[in-house]
């Protein structure tokens, strides 16, 4: 049975995802794929022997099925179109952004309406805004001025985000998340 390209090449760990021609353990298998007309199960050694006659690999792609799925494709271009599909999944994927907007526990009004304009830019963009009073030193005497500060902020922008987390005190610093609502 000489012929195949790949046939008793020994596998790079990385490449060793599916087992491919002899590596494949199963007395039976399942063909997929053009070469089968639909679906046909057959002897593993009557799949190899078709695949040897195209001079392409036998893949096994679903090992966990009874019988095991098997499609013949050359096996580096099957790869490649793994990772692109991979590839082009992780890219449609929803990125959440995070900014950060600080304030401390005596922040003045025109430094507030500024952050809040800033809050309000973000929110519109569709990112997650972290609003957070730091409190410096001895200022921690402070924290009901910094609660009120950031329900103050949240209520200022409640007809753009909700609430998805309290403000809530960790160490120095007074935290509270906002995210976008979603528009319907």
């Amino acid at each position: 049975m000489g012929g195949g390209r790949d046939r008793g090449r020994r596998l790079p760990e990385k490449e060793a995802l599916h087992k491919i021609n002899e590596h494949i353990t199963a007395q039976q298998v399942r063909l997929v794929g053009e070469e089968a007309e639909g679906s046909a199960v057959m002897s593993t050694r009557e799949a190899l022997r078709l695949a040897d006659e195209r001079e392409l690999d036998l893949v096994e792609i679903s090992p966990n099925a009874d019988p095991p799925v098997v499609r013949i494709v050359d096996y580096s271009k099957f790869l490649y179109q793994q990772k692109k599909k991979a590839k082009e999944i992780k890219a449609n994927a929803v990125k959440v952004v995070i900014k950060e907007i600080r304030f401390g526990p005596q922040t003045d009004d025109h430094d507030y309406n500024f952050k809040l304009k800033h809050a309000e830019g973000f929110l519109k963009d569709g990112s997650k805004v972290k609003a957070y009073v730091f409190f410096r030193g001895r200022s921690i005497v402070f924290k009901e001025q910094g609660e009120i500060l950031l329900l103050r902020f949240a209520t200022d922008l409640e007809e753009l985000a909700k609430v998805e987390m309290m403000p809530k005190l960790e160490g120095k610093r007074m935290t509270m998340m906002l995210a976008p609502k979603v528009k319907k």
